[in-house]
């Protein structure tokens, strides 16, 4: 099976990562250059509700009125932001959704389970969950650069029950190496 060329920049022995853009002005994840080791991903907000929560409820939010290119999130709300793709990742790579230094630097936006965790079998449309830890809303415009993508491998190592024995004078839990 042949895969099409990518421009992302990829290793040449490395399976490729698929991508399907679900609109055609959607952006594909991209490294800036040749020796970013994280894929840049982009929100995909235009004319599309988007999903927040604070923590305790969940609503749909429209997007920005004036334009319907943004959206507004607000202070102390999490919300999911779409990417506008799907993709297939080769078997026994994650995908680690981890904050910009310069979006959370410049702006305050944050991604709350850094490294979030996309499968290699996640099938639907990919979101980041971004959070609002300011006191003032925050604008994500649509196509700006919001998280990044790490790809790392994994193992599955199987898990039985057993006994297990103090391996090193360690012990007494958290702190217990002296803090």
């Amino acid at each position: 099976m042949t895969h099409p060329t990518t421009t992302a920049g990829g290793s040449r022995d490395a399976p490729p990562i698929i991508i399907q853009l679900l609109y055609p002005d959607a952006r594909a994840p991209r490294r800036a250059t040749e020796g970013s080791a994280g894929y840049d991903l982009c929100a995909y907000v235009a004319g599309r509700t988007i999903k927040c929560s604070d923590g305790h409820d969940v609503r749909e939010v429209a997007p920005d009125a004036t334009t319907g290119a943004a959206f507004v999130l607000p202070p102390g709300v999490m919300a999911l932001i779409p990417l506008g793709f799907k993709a297939a990742l080769p078997r026994g790579l994650e995908a680690q959704i981890r904050p910009r230094s310069g979006t959370t630097f410049k702006k305050g936006l944050q991604i709350p389970n850094a490294p979030g965790t996309i499968d290699s079998d996640f099938p639907d449309e990919w979101m980041v969950i971004v959070g609002n830890g300011t006191s003032s809303p925050i604008r994500i415009e649509h196509g700006e650069r919001i998280a990044q993508m790490i790809v790392a491998r994994y193992e599955t190592p199987g898990v039985e029950s057993g006994t297990v024995g103090v391996s090193t004078s360690r012990s007494g839990g958290f702190g217990s190496t002296g803090t």
